[in-house]
Parts: C-alpha cells; sequence; structure tokens
C-alpha cells in the first residue's frame, strides 16, 4: 500500500474510528475463558463539554484499556455522564427565563419535562466528543445517573440507609447556595488556595448601664450585625473580665445581649471581642448552642435581608449591598471606628462561585464516622492503592475527620427523596422505594387505616449528585437490581448477577485528585458497605491541567485550547502524546502547544521511517549476514525496554512509558537501527533484512498503538493486507523476552564512539562524505569487535583498529577511561587541543561535584526511588572515569 508524502490524521482517524466500531471491538461480554480488566468513566456533568482536563483523564483510561484489550484481557471501559443537578438546573432555568418562563410559574412536572427535553438535546454532547479523541469505551454500556435502573437504585440505597440508621433528618447549620437556592455539603464548598482579600471592621457596642462605656468589636460581616445574640470574650481576658455578665445593645436597634465568656475567643484576633450571630455562623452556632441564646436569622434563601433585621431600608436588599450600607450608616452614627485590609478564607460554592451563607436548616443527612471505618482502612492498608502515594494523607485526614454529609438539596432535577409526611409531627414521616409501600407503611405508623395516598407528601428536596455517583462502579454493571439485592441483608449477592459478578470489582479508576473525598471516598464506602469489597484496585490521580503561567485552565481566564481544535490542527494521536510528555501521576500538567507539536511531529517520523523502508526494492538473492547484528541488537534493545514499559505501567509512570516508546522508536529505531541496514543509494535490500525490519516495525506499533492508536492503526494495514477482523486493537500484545545486556553493552560504547566521530567531523568542519580512521586505545577490545563494521558503516570510517601507543597529530576524545584517536592529515594544534580538553576537564569535575552532593544528601539517598540513586552513582563512577583519563591525557600532550 503506497503511503502519501504526509501522514493526514484527518484522512485517518474517522474511518479508523467507524471500522473498530462497526467490528464490535470496544464491547465486552462476560468470558469464562479470559480475565476481565475493567474500567468505569469519571462520568462527566451532563451539562459538559470537552475540556483538558478530559483529555489527559481519558487518555490514560484508554491506554490502559487498549493495552489490556491487547494482553487478552475482557476489556471493559465503561462510559457514562452524571446528571449534575445544579448545574444542569441552572442551564435549564436559563433556558426557560429566555423564553419567559419562570421555574416557579410552572410547577415540577412540567418543569422536568423540559429539563429532560434539555438532556435529551445537548447531555451527549461530551461523549461524542470523547469518540473524536479515539476513546475505546463500550458504548453500549453507556450509563447516565438518572436512567430509570440507575434511579431506582439511588433511591433503593436511600430506603436502607435510613433502615440501618446511617440516614436522619435534623435541624442543623448548613452551607447555603444563595444563587442556587440550595444546601452544599462542606466538600461543595470551596477556597482560592492563597485566601481572598476582606476588610475588618471595628465597631463601637455601647454597653447598658453608664453613659459612654462600651466595647469595639471586629468583624468581616457588618450585614450580620442586626443577628447578633450576644458578646463573647475570653474568661482568661484581663481586658474585659469586669464586663462578663453585663449586657451590650446592638447597634441601629438597641436590642439588649448578653456578654458572655467562652474559651473558642481568640484574644489576640482583632479586638479579642466576638460579635456572636449563631443563624449565620457555624462557630457562633456552637457558642449559642452552649450559652442557649437566641437565634435570629436575618437572610433569606436569596442572600436578601428580611424583617427579623428590624431596619427596613435594609429588608429586601442582597446581604453585599446591605454591607455597604450599614458601614456608612455606622461612620455616620459615629460608632465605626475604622477598617483594616486581611487575607481571609471565604468559602464559596463549587458549582456557582458565590459566596456561601452558613444557615440553620432542616436537612437530610448521612452518619459518616461508623460507614467509613473499612473505606479508610482499606487505603491504609493499601487493599485500595493510590497513585501517586502522596495522596495517602490527604486521604487520612478527611476520613479521620468526617463530619456528617448533607445529602439534600433544594432543587428539582434529581433523585427526590423517599419520604413520605402523612402528619405535621416532626417524626411523622415514613422512607418506602414506592408511594405503595410509603401508603401501607404510613397507615401502620398513624394508625388510620383508612388513609389514601392523596394524604401522603412526597419530600420536594432532591439528592445531593454524588449521593448518586457514588454508586457508579456497582450500578452501572446492575448491582442493585431486584434478582441481586437482598433488601433484608441490605447486600448485594455478586453470584447472581453476571455482569457485575464477572467485571466487579473494577480494576484502575483514574481521576481528579481533588475530587479523591468527594467521590473516590464515598465509592469506597459503598462497595464495601453493598458488596463487602473493594470497587476497584488502583486509583490513578492526574493532575492539573495548566498554562505556562501555571494558572489551572479556565473558560473564564481564556487560557484554554479548544480541545477540538487541537485535535482538528494536530491530530487525535498528537494531542494525546503532547498531553502525555510531562504529565507524571498527581503532578500538574504545565501545557504548551509545542507539545501537542511534538507529538505530531512524532507522528510524520513515524510515518517517513516506513515510507522509507516500504519503498526499499527487496533482492533475494543478497544475504543478509551483514545485518545479522543489527538485528540481534534491536531485538535485544527492543526486550530491554519491554521490560521498562511493563514496569512503567505497573506503577502507573504513564509518561514515563510514552517516553520509553517514544526513544525507542525515534532514537533505537529510526537513528540507530535504520542507519545501521540501510542499503546504499538506490541498491537494494536482503529479504531476511527487510522481513526482520518489517516484523520489528509491527512489534512497535503494537507498544505504541495505546497511546497513537489510529496512526498505528494505519500503518498496520499499510504493511500487509489483512482481513476487516486483523486489527492492531487486537493485536497480541509482544511477550517479554530476555535480552543479551552484553550486547547492548557493546551497542552503548560503539555508538557513543560514532557520536564522537560526528561530533569530530562537525567541529573540525570536515565533509560528512570524507572517510576518517579510527584508533582506540583500550583493555576491553571486545566490547568494540563485534560492532565494528557498524562503527565503520556509521561512522564513515574507512577504518577502526586497536593501538596501545599515544597516536601524534590526531584528534583525541575519551570515552569511559579508554582513548580514541582520529589521525589528521594536517598538523594538529596542540594548545587548542590542550585548551579544548582542559575545558572538558573543568566541566566533568563540576559535574562529578553536582553528583556527590546529590549522593551525599541522606534525604535524597533515603527517599529516591532505588534505580534513581543506583543512576547517580553510576553517572559518579563514570565521571570518575572520564576525569582519570583526561588528566592522562593532558600529561601525554
Amino acid at each position: 500500500m503506497a503511503l502519501a508524502t504526509k501522514y493526514d490524521p484527518t484522512q485517518v482517524e474517522d474511518k479508523w474510528y467507524k471500522h473498530w466500531m462497526e467490528q464490535g471491538f470496544f464491547k465486552a461480554t462476560p468470558n469464562p475463558d479470559k480475565k476481565p480488566y475493567t474500567i468505569v468513566i469519571p462520568p462527566p456533568n451532563v451539562t459538559g463539554v470537552l475540556h483538558m482536563g478530559h483529555m489527559l483523564n481519558n487518555t490514560i483510561q484508554d491506554i490502559l484499556i487498549r493495552k489490556a484489550r491487547m494482553q487478552g484481557f475482557e476489556a471493559c471501559w465503561v462510559p457514562g455522564t452524571d446528571h449534575a443537578s445544579i448545574a444542569t438546573e441552572a442551564k435549564v432555568v436559563a433556558m426557560l427565563r429566555e423564553k419567559g418562563i419562570k421555574k416557579s410559574e410552572i410547577g415540577r412536572d412540567e418543569f422536568m419535562k423540559y429539563a429532560w427535553e434539555w438532556k435529551e438535546k445537548y447531555g451527549g454532547i461530551i461523549l461524542e466528543q470523547l469518540k473524536k479523541l479515539g476513546a475505546s469505551c463500550d458504548w453500549d454500556r453507556t450509563a447516565f445517573t438518572m436512567d430509570p435502573d440507575y434511579y431506582k437504585a439511588v433511591i433503593r440505597v436511600f430506603v436502607d440507609l435510613h433502615k440501618k440508621g446511617y440516614i436522619y433528618r435534623g435541624l442543623r447549620m448548613i452551607n447555603w447556595d444563595c444563587e442556587a437556592k440550595t444546601a452544599l455539603s462542606n466538600e461543595e464548598v470551596i477556597y482560592k488556595e492563597d485566601g481572598e482579600k476582606s476588610l475588618l471592621y471595628s465597631v463601637k457596642y455601647a454597653i447598658k448601664g453608664p453613659p459612654d462605656e462600651f466595647v469595639v468589636i471586629a468583624t468581616q460581616r457588618p450585614e450580620t450585625i442586626m443577628g447578633d445574640t450576644a458578646i463573647a470574650v475570653n474568661p482568661t481576658d484581663e481586658r474585659y473580665r469586669h464586663l462578663i455578665g453585663k449586657h451590650a445593645l446592638v447597634p441601629f436597634i438597641n436590642r439588649e445581649i448578653p456578654i458572655i465568656a467562652d474559651d473558642y475567643v481568640d484574644k489576640e484576633f482583632g479586638t479579642g471581642c466576638l460579635k456572636v450571630t449563631p443563624a449565620h455562623d457555624p462557630n457562633d452556632y456552637e457558642i449559642g448552642q452552649r450559652h442557649n441564646l437566641q437565634v435570629i436569622d436575618t437572610i433569606d434563601l436569596d442572600g436578601t435581608l428580611n424583617e427579623k433585621c428590624e431596619v427596613p431600608a435594609y429588608v429586601g436588599r442582597d446581604r453585599f449591598v446591605v454591607r455597604k450600607m450599614v458601614v456608612k450608616d455606622l461612620d455616620a452614627a459615629g460608632i465605626l471606628v475604622g477598617s483594616e485590609e486581611f487575607v481571609t478564607r471565604i468559602g464559596r460554592s463549587e458549582r456557582t462561585n458565590t459566596v456561601v451563607e452558613p444557615k440553620l436548616s432542616l436537612q437530610w443527612f448521612i452518619k459518616m464516622k461508623d460507614i467509613s471505618t473499612r473505606a479508610y482502612k482499606a487505603v491504609m492498608d493499601d487493599e485500595v492503592k493510590l497513585h501517586p502515594n502522596k495522596f495517602k494523607n490527604t486521604y487520612a485526614y478527611w476520613m479521620e475527620n468526617v463530619r456528617d454529609w448533607c445529602i439534600s438539596r433544594q432543587l428539582w432535577w434529581g433523585h427526590r427523596i423517599p419520604a413520605y409526611y402523612y402528619g405535621e409531627g416532626e417524626n411523622d414521616f415514613v422512607v418506602a422505594e414506592t408511594m405503595e409501600e410509603a401508603l401501607e407503611m404510613a397507615r401502620k405508623a398513624s394508625g388510620n387505616a383508612a388513609m389514601k395516598a392523596e394524604e401522603l407528601k412526597q419530600d420536594s428536596d432532591v439528592l445531593d449528585t454524588w449521593a448518586s455517583s457514588w454508586l457508579w462502579p456497582t450500578e452501572t454493571f446492575g448491582g442493585f437490581a431486584d434478582e441481586s439485592f437482598d433488601k433484608a441483608t441490605g447486600k448485594i449477592d455478586l453470584s447472581k448477577t453476571k455482569d457485575l459478578g464477572y467485571f466487579y470489582p473494577t480494576d484502575t479508576l483514574v481521576t481528579a485528585p481533588e475530587i479523591l473525598f468527594f467521590w473516590v471516598a464515598r465509592m469506597i464506602i459503598a462497595g464495601y458497605e453493598y458488596t463487602d469489597q473493594r470497587p476497584f484496585k488502583d486509583v490513578y490521580l492526574t493532575g492539573i491541567v495548566r498554562d505556562k503561567q501555571r494558572r489551572k485552565m479556565s473558560k473564564s481566564l481564556g487560557n484554554s485550547p479548544d480541545p477540538l481544535d487541537l485535535i482538528r490542527d494536530f491530530g487525535a494521536d498528537g494531542v494525546r502524546t503532547g498531553m502525555l510528555f510531562s504529565s507524571p501521576a498527581g503532578n500538574d500538567l504545565l501545557f504548551d502547544e509545542k507539545l501537542v507539536e511534538q507529538g505530531r511531529n512524532f507522528s510524520n517520523k513515524i510515518w517517513n521511517a516506513y515510507r522509507l523502508v516500504s519503498g526499499w526494492e527487496i533482492d533475494d538473492s543478497l544475504s543478509g549476514k551483514d545485518n545479522e547484528m543489527a538485528i540481534r541488537w534491536f531485538e535485544s534493545r527492543f526486550n530491554q525496554a519491554l521490560v521498562e514499559l511493563e514496569d512503567h505501567f505497573e506503577k502507573f509512570r504513564m509518561s514515563d512509558a510514552l517516553m520509553t516508546v517514544y526513544k525507542l522508536i525515534w532514537d533505537d529505531y529510526c537513528s540507530w537501527y535504520l542507519e545501521m541496514i540501510k542499503p546504499a543509494y538506490q541498491a537494494p535490500i536482503d529479504r531476511a533484512t527487510y522481513d526482520a525490519t518489517i516484523r520489528l516495525f509491527e512489534d512497535l506499533m503494537k507498544v505504541l498503538h495505546p497511546f497513537m492508536p489510529f496512526l498505528t492503526e494505519e500503518l498496520w494495514h499499510a504493511m500487509k493486507e489483512r482481513g476487516d477482523k486483523d486489527c492492531i486493537i487486537v493485536a497480541e500484545w509482544p511477550e517479554k523476552k530476555s535480552f543479551d545486556a552484553e550486547l547492548l553493552e557493546q551497542a552503548s560504547w560503539a555508538f557513543e564512539a560514532v557520536g564522537q566521530c560526528r561530533n569530530t567531523r562537525n567541529a573540525k568542519g570536515l565533509s560528512p562524505k570524507e572517510a576518517l580512521d579510527l584508533l582506540i586505545n583500550t583493555e576491553k577490545k571486545g566490547l568494540y569487535e563485534s560492532f565494528m563494521p557498524i562503527m565503520q558503516k556509521l561512522g564513515n570510517l574507512s577504518s577502526v583498529s586497536f593501538t596501545s601507543d599515544k597516536v601524534d597529530n590526531a584528534t583525541q576524545f575519551v570515552i569511559k577511561g579508554d582513548e580514541f584517536y582520529i589521525p589528521m592529515s594536517e598538523k594538529i594544534d596542540v594548545e587548542a587541543e590542550r585548551k579544548k580538553m582542559e575545558e572538558e576537564l573543568a566541566y566533568t569535575k563540576g559535574f562529578l561535584a553536582s553528583v556527590m552532593k546529590k549522593l551525599s544528601n541522606e534525604r535524597f539517598v533515603a527517599g529516591a526511588p532505588e534505580q534513581v540513586v543506583a543512576m547517580e552513582k553510576q553517572k559518579m563512577a563514570d565521571a570518575e572515569g572520564k576525569i582519570k583519563s583526561l588528566e592522562e591525557a593532558l600529561k601525554g600532550l
């Protein structure tokens, strides 16, 4: 098959993806003759479109699944999307607003119709975009967290956990999103890494009694002053001890509030006096509980002040507008002492970025401490392994300090809480999977056997999105179906579900560190709670994609390229490799379009290498004896690289794995092997060498395929006529074989000598066509003898011979103690040679000093991987040998 002069991804990618789909290569079914390898996709929001983080995450998943497929596993990659309650509802509300429709006017059922219409129209965009990347998911298994069966599973779990006593309803301080008008869990509140600038206002509070006596309070939130119900001071603070038990007056409204003593107050912060507003601060709420303080909620759900603030001018205005008004009014009243700027942590909603308002609210919670125990131990004992391991500390901190999870959201789009109210009492409700079951339970609980379904009122809230996605590894395989879930025990019987019993536990989860607790920990919790098994074996945590200024890529900053534009311009394979060129696990990727260019250039390098080989004429009468050493060498080098590659995969060093393949192809195959066996211009090549070269190229394409699936499939079919099913995507992964370490060492010495000969030629301005002689003074002749014909060819050397004497009028270089001479027809400038060698000696001594400094660092030696320390020791030995040889050579000048 004749190849175009340049690789054009646009002519290849859609063609092969369609072919893979038609042949069913992505499909996975339980197979008793194969071991499963399973990945479940972190379900992107149904509102989402492909961004750079998705590109990185899904490229890694595809690499793992393609490799497993080639290794003979029944490889199953489950795709799907998350219904994303807050984000999707916001999209639908905005869409309705454009049509002049208010959510509040159409009711829940009508709103849900619009929401489903929106989902059907836009919800699959990101999955279609993943296909452009080459994602080899089993699309027949595409799941959605609001699919009927999945919905049933979520409700079933709520009922089960309520029955077990893990779920309860209570009045507690929660985080409130005033824009989305819903509660948030603690984990959905985000803080900027370096904090945010704010103002601390100092305000006078008059003391009841003697005139002109007051205390100064420092507050960041003057708009909450009207909700104050106490002033607290530290009981050990001598400045205020005389005030404890007295009363102060709230500014503007002159409500009397007690001055109390509480150890929570920090004497060093602000003025040492704390205004206590139990309705609007979680710490103040705790103080209020201890001192039985009144709770006055002055801020409504939409972030505006209500009548309880007692100042008519503030009622109905936004909290931040009121803040400015209050400051102005305090100043006018002569009780604003001043303000100062400071940096603090301000909680913002993860979804809307609005400042979170702490509120006392009746919500549904999951008791997390007991249900988390096994999940905590699983990661600490490496039953579930985090890669990189450093994230165990983060996981441990979260799990050791876990708080009850607020799971109710004041939305309509989502899984409606299956609680049914039959009376006005605090506990007049039942929890059931269906209305029919609820009615039966309510009749018993109320004693009213004639109760009708219309008398029951279902809770209007829906569940937190994460309270559905934590079931993802189990429910995507139907774990909570009637036939597999035992309601009596609250457990899944894996033997009664064909798919789950085969594909679960899954193998690898690839996700981002920021959802380690949001999602990963909760999936582990649910996995043990319902299957008594881990949900996955390994968790690979990717870094964040950042720009060259280390800023996180985002649409708002305008620093994120469109992934589809990158694929169009550089090809999917180029983008995939470009993303991985600097993406070690858990470390951030500093994205530069040059990396993607490098990926495209790699595609072209491979394309041109095959074009070169395929263009050779074959002469069956020729012997391939002269190329046997080259073939032996590359076979050994390939097998050595395969061992390295498998080690990188095993340790989830994906960037290192790619670089191993990259160097094997670019350096070893293209730069060395092809040059070794390349026939003279317009001369033919022997059949044995050609066949070996194609065979080796096939193996290279196999190990490259997970990284660059489209290019490798195109070249796989270019090499020979193959059937529709005979594709590289299902080709057998190369088997690890032994390699000749001695032969590889000989080659490395020979290649270094060739490189030095080329450098000498360049430094002296000699023509590449001018043949040179090379003499070697060494006690290790055996290291070079096997490769002498190759050295001659690659270095354009007329001869390679050995000597035990110093060679006059020659350019000299040293490799690991061996002296090399290239005789020159013109007299050598001894002083110039001396200067050059002295410079090289000084550089080598400096290099040795830096290596020895590193090796003398006990923390480095103790903490670095064994192979890294061994490499540094080898560098030290090589540098010491080179210094000795250079010093000897300088004596002879």
